[in-house]
């Protein structure tokens, strides 16, 4: 277990509140709102009705935690759920039954913990996968994976994966030893840790994890790095990195959201509830109106109302916000209460 996930069991663990298991993933159909699927501890639920029913989802897959969630963006009954212990699951049919794609993923990969798929914007059977032995691709939705790890020799650990979206051969690695960069689809990295991390702490195990790693859409060569010991930000296509979100009280950040209609507006998860800036991190609000516990796992925005966020939390469910975040209200406990 990497030490995000231990972080985040310790954390869990801890939770006051018992209403609901920890929302580890939150996952948002791309074109009808109602359907959600979320990730606990233990099991993967969809509503198909804004939230007000769940159905679990598990039904043929292993036991294994699932860390990571995609929808494929055009046909949005593909779904791909990446575990801890059992590599990646695929379902055709909106999660109703779960196929094991693990082609090329080595044994010990399959042991490993999946942390993030990245679908290539021109073609959804194209996508990347973040591992904590590395980085995968496969150019035919899953049915075959390859490592691509070149120049990426002193770390395995990869947290999360940033594309670019105006220029999807452009890539960047948020991993235990900082950040690398490709601009040639993932065929060879580059470390991209200036003003990131000293080259003395990558050799140790005191290494920064990131663990989220956002590409401005509005401006490409602008990218946030969200580490469990601050933020960062380069202006430069990560040439060089500036430290910046210090007046925040918690510098472990979990969760991060680039609003996508809004140039400089930043949203930041973590173990003290949700923060915003408008202004790309030079200032910031706390969000937390709503919230029954701000212990907060896992943030998204939706891709059919801007306005709309959801949040998961540590031990208090699931949280909908309907104005970008200024109040958070309690959704229906996620637990089974209807069958499919």
């Amino acid at each position: 277990m990497n030490v995000l996930f231990a972080l985040l069991f310790l954390a869990a663990s801890l939770a006051g509140c018992n209403r609901s298991d920890p929302i580890v993933v939150i996952q948002l159909h791309p074109k009808n709102p109602d359907i959600i699927y979320v990730a606990t501890n233990d099991y993967i639920y969809k509503t198909r009705d804004g939230g007000q029913s769940w159905a679990n989802l598990s039904r043929g897959m292993s036991h294994s935690r699932v860390i990571s969630m995609a929808v494929d963006p055009v046909y949005p009954a593909t779904v791909y759920a990446g575990t801890k212990g059992d590599a990646v699951f695929k379902s055709h049919d909106g999660g109703q039954r779960w196929a094991s794609m693990r082609s090329g993923l080595d044994d010990a990969t399959i042991s490993s913990v999946v942390n993030q798929f990245v679908f290539d914007p021109t073609d959804s059977n194209h996508i990347f996968l973040a591992t904590t032995m590395g980085v995968f691709e496969t150019k035919n939705g899953g049915e075959n994976w390859n490592k691509k790890m070149d120049g990426m020799k002193e770390v395995l650990m990869v947290v999360t994966l940033g594309m670019d979206p105006t220029r999807p051969a452009v890539l960047y690695a948020g991993t235990s030893g900082g950040v690398y960069k490709t601009v040639n689809e993932a065929s060879h990295w580059e470390k991209a840790n200036n003003g990131l991390v000293a080259p003395d702490i990558v050799k140790t195990s005191r290494a920064l994890n990131v663990t989220s790693i956002i590409v401005d859409p509005f401006a490409p060569d602008t990218v946030y790095a969200a580490t469990l010991a601050g933020l960062y930000k380069t202006t430069d296509g990560a040439k060089s990195w500036v430290r910046i979100g210090e007046s925040l009280a918690d510098q472990m950040i979990i969760a991060m959201v680039l609003d996508r209609t809004r140039k400089g507006v930043i949203y930041l998860a973590g173990r003290d509830g949700v923060h915003r800036s408008e202004d790309g991190g030079a200032t910031w609000k706390t969000m937390n109106s709503g919230f029954a516990s701000t212990n907060v796992r896992s943030i998204v925005q939706s891709a059919t109302d801007p306005q709309l966020f959801y949040a998961g939390t540590n031990g208090s469910g699931l949280y909908r916000s309907k104005d970008s975040g200024e109040s958070w209200e309690v959704m229906p406990a996620v637990a089974p209460t209807q069958q499919g």
